[in-house]
């Protein structure tokens, strides 16, 4: 009778063993991945492992990673924003645009995030008041942005007359360190504790998990949707600004391509830590997974088009590890 006993205990700790391994598994197997990648390409490229070309990988991530934070708080409350590439590119048009023409660094920069804050509210609007769903309704506002993008421009670059201290947050460097890095850190920092110790970001996480029983627990869903969505935009006209910096120039289409890498950012960050979860750090270590790889392919020499297919690939394979294991909350 003891020996029954002791095996009727012990199957149910095995299981218990068994889901701790798994649940271990899907928290840090990206992470994993992302650091076999590293060694590999260390290994392979004999460029890869120096200090100039890993702080080149940190400026190049640093736009992608703040448009992907400004994505997360959206996905946090399951919303998503299609047209932040597109909002990018007009607060990286309007910036610019200003300053040649004699305006002031500070109002400059407040234009550009004041269309991200106009832009973000009409949205959320037509989200929780006119009832569009966010998917249909940022894909048309991607539309019109587009359209307005080049009739600010005239589908010309805006360069030349635009002072330092606007270049230097793009390509300026502090310590040795570019500029973008230390904004990119300090945004990542400022998201982080606001999604993971205020009352605001758990009120995100409520309204995004389940919206009637968090309304039930007497948290207003439309006005953390309305954040959220606001908060993408801001962030995308941030990325925007200093992508033109960076540049020199304000371009209509600069920031079409922060739309899908942005996505894929956090996609990749939600299959990790928490998975399932768009978490603020899985953000971006996905940002890193994204630059890491676009990196060292480059640097292998692999044309554009085979870069696409293996990011894609790996994209669909880290996606699909977690949605065979876990409930993956999309939209």
């Amino acid at each position: 009778m003891n020996t029954d006993a002791s095996a009727s205990v012990a199957m149910p700790r095995a299981g218990e063993a068994a889901r701790q391994r798994k649940q271990l598994f899907l928290r840090y197997s990206t992470l994993v991945v992302l650091v076999l990648l590293f060694i590999g390409f260390s290994l392979g490229v004999d460029r890869f492992l120096t200090t100039s070309n890993l702080l080149n990988i940190l400026q190049q991530i640093s736009m992608l990673t703040i448009v992907a934070i400004g994505l997360t708080f959206g996905f946090a409350a399951r919303e998503m924003d299609l047209s932040v590439g597109f909002m990018a590119g007009l607060a990286g048009l309007i910036a610019p645009t200003l300053l040649v023409a004699g305006w002031p660094l500070p109002a400059a920069l407040a234009a550009g995030l004041g269309a991200g804050l106009a832009v973000g509210l009409v949205n959320a609007l037509l989200v929780t008041i006119v009832g569009v769903p966010s998917l249909i309704a940022t894909l048309a506002m991607g539309s019109i942005l587009f359209g307005v993008n080049f009739l600010l421009s005239g589908g010309r670059a805006i360069y030349g007359g635009l002072p330092d201290s606007y270049l230097v947050l793009g390509q300026g460097r502090l310590f040795g360190v570019p500029v973008l890095a230390f904004i990119m850190f300090g945004a990542v920092l400022l998201a982080w504790f606001v999604m993971e110790r205020t009352i605001v970001g758990r009120y995100i996480y409520a309204v995004g998990g389940n919206l009637k029983a968090a309304e039930l627990s007497g948290i207003r869903g439309r006005r953390y949707r309305q954040l959220a969505l606001v908060i993408c935009s801001l962030f995308a006209a941030t990325a925007g600004i200093l992508l033109s910096a960076r540049l020199g120039s304000g371009q209509p289409n600069a920031g079409q391509d922060y739309l899908l890498d942005g996505l894929a950012t956090v996609f990749i960050g939600m299959t990790m830590f928490r998975p399932g979860t768009a978490t603020i750090a899985g953000t971006f270590f996905g940002a890193l997974f994204i630059g890491v790889i676009n990196n060292g392919l480059n640097l292998i020499g692999l044309d554009t088009y085979i870069q696409s297919i293996v990011k894609g690939v790996i994209i669909i394979v880290a996606v699909a590890i977690v949605s065979r294991t876990t409930k993956l909350k999309l939209l």
